[in-house]
């Protein structure tokens, strides 16, 4: 059984705590001990986050001080997971580049409008091996990314791959990245929603 913590906030139109509640209750039917909170004050929790075997975290936008940031960090580094999607994950603390750099991407432009846009994975790692393309109709992310990162799936754009999903490594630690997941029913989408439990899996210690 793996503990899994869960740190969800930030703006509000994400709609943090009812998207993670979707992966915390079947994390908890798969016999997961999991834990949510509402505080950024939970990184600097060094005893729960030195159990935790993964941290989702959905906190879009806000601000996070350098002892927060530094205290995720230091979890992951040691080999805890990280995990998130959308603006959950790579659109938190726009002014901090340590944060960031756990991450391996950033958010930066979506068109004003939803888009409809193919998604299509790439290689065999075990988050996408198998899964078909699939179509979303979303807002569809433009990200600056570490070139670092391995990529496991993208969208074209103007003729260009633009990564939607990978996963990179920062010290001891996994981290998996989706960029589709605006709304709840991004998540629904059913290869979408079987690259998150793998990746959750994927990351995990």
């Amino acid at each position: 059984m793996s503990t899994v913590v869960v740190v969800r906030g930030g703006w509000e139109g994400h709609r943090p705590v009812e998207v993670t509640d979707r992966y915390v209750t079947r994390l908890r039917q798969l016999g997961h001990e999991v834990v949510t909170s509402g505080t950024l004050d939970t990184y600097l929790d060094a005893d729960l986050l030195r159990r935790a075997d993964l941290v989702v975290h959905c906190w879009t936008m806000g601000t996070a001080t350098g002892e927060q940031v530094a205290g995720l960090a230091a979890a992951v580094r040691a080999g805890t997971g990280l995990a998130g999607w959308h603006g959950g994950i790579i659109d938190s603390f726009r002014g901090s580049p340590d944060y960031q750099r756990i991450t391996g991407g950033q958010f930066v432009h979506h068109p004003a409008e939803f888009v409809t846009y193919d998604v299509t994975p790439i290689g065999t790692h075990p988050v996408v091996a198998g899964i078909p393309p699939f179509t979303v109709h979303t807002e569809r992310y433009q990200v600056h990314v570490d070139p670092a990162i391995e990529v496991h799936a993208v969208t074209v754009v103007d003729s260009v791959a633009v990564p939607v999903v990978w996963t990179t490594r920062f010290g001891a630690g996994r981290v998996f990245v989706t960029t589709v997941g605006h709304e709840l029913k991004d998540l629904e989408v059913p290869e979408h929603d079987e690259i998150i439990m793998r990746g959750l899996a994927w990351a995990s210690r």
